[in-house]
């Protein structure tokens, strides 16, 4: 109760400062580029969207931008969406979920990304990620073609899923871990474990080169990791686990540098140029609120 209440005071202070994002000029889509952006988005996190969309695409143009809708969107937010970003795509949760795979949890986000790489390069873009420097990392990975991942530690690099898991029955899981602890520890359980790769980075942030990898393969590995962890398997944190094998497995795969791409958690000043501000540290100290208005200001200059 008193999270949600000190959640909604701090989102309204966040609001406050950075509303002048709806002063920016509206996306304009590049015909030239096949990159298209995906968020998925609920009502209380519009702003933030905006913010993390017009931030992002002044470095790396999309062709089109897309949104799933968690169900919570109102016809005032698709008609803010539309205004600020013309073209927007709205996509439906109940179009991307599969009996192979758990309902919720960002799942939905996923497959609707192993469609929508039949025909663009895909980034998945939080609704709470912040570009304030320069990202020519990621540019470079759209234009040759390359999966990325968000890391979370420094010189981290794709791993072989043996080295993972070897990792994780080192700490030895209990039932009660998390998902994706637990996830780890049982990737001997699936069928191409020896040829496997992995990652331990973040979803909030991927790359996806076109025709990089399908609907089939995220069901398939999903089917075999319920039947490994049972009813472990669909709680939240298993999407991000699904997310990292996809852009592991994907040749050519490469983990942004950290701490340039980090969490609030992780950033440095001076040397952080993409910031995920995730909830544990999104509203803590106003860093985003001031960093945010930063990006705005200068575009408003």
């Amino acid at each position: 109760m008193f999270y949600k209440l000190k959640d909604r005071i701090r989102r309204i202070q966040f609001a406050e400062r950075c509303k002048a994002v709806l002063h920016t000029a509206p996306v304009a889509p590049d015909a030239s580029s096949n990159l298209a952006l995906l968020s998925q988005l609920q009502h209380k996190d519009v702003l933030m969207f905006l913010l993390a969309v017009k931030s992002f695409v002044k470095q790396v143009h999309p062709r089109a931008v897309f949104v799933l809708n968690d169900g919570s969107l109102s016809h005032e937010d698709r008609a803010l969406l539309d205004a600020h970003i013309p073209g927007v795509t709205m996509l439906e949760l109940p179009m991307f979920r599969s009996a192979a795979c758990p309902t919720g949890g960002t799942w939905e986000r996923l497959l609707a990304i192993s469609m929508l790489v039949n025909d663009y390069y895909v980034i998945q873009l939080d609704s709470d990620t912040l570009s304030v420097g320069a990202i020519d990392e990621v540019r470079d990975c759209v234009q040759r073609q390359r999966a990325f991942a968000l890391g979370t530690w420094d010189h981290q690099r794709c791993e072989s899923m043996h080295e993972r898991w070897e990792t994780a029955t080192g700490l030895k899981p209990r039932r009660d871990s998390h998902v994706q602890l637990l996830a780890e520890a049982n990737f001997d359980k699936l069928k191409r474990f020896k040829s496997l790769r992995y990652v331990r980075g973040c979803s909030g942030f991927s790359g996806f080169p076109r025709r990089s990898f399908t609907r089939e393969f995220v069901e398939n590995i999903s089917t075999q990791m319920w039947a490994a962890i049972g009813d472990k398997w669909p709680e939240w944190g298993s999407e991000q686990v699904m997310s990292n094998i996809v852009v592991a497995n994907i040749p050519g795969a490469v983990v942004l540098p950290h701490p340039k791409y980090a969490d609030c958690r992780k950033m440095k000043p001076g040397e952080t140029e993409f910031i995920h501000f995730i909830g544990s540290c999104r509203f803590n100290d106003g860093t985003y609120a001031k960093l945010g208005a930063k990006v705005i200001q200068a575009e408003l200059i």
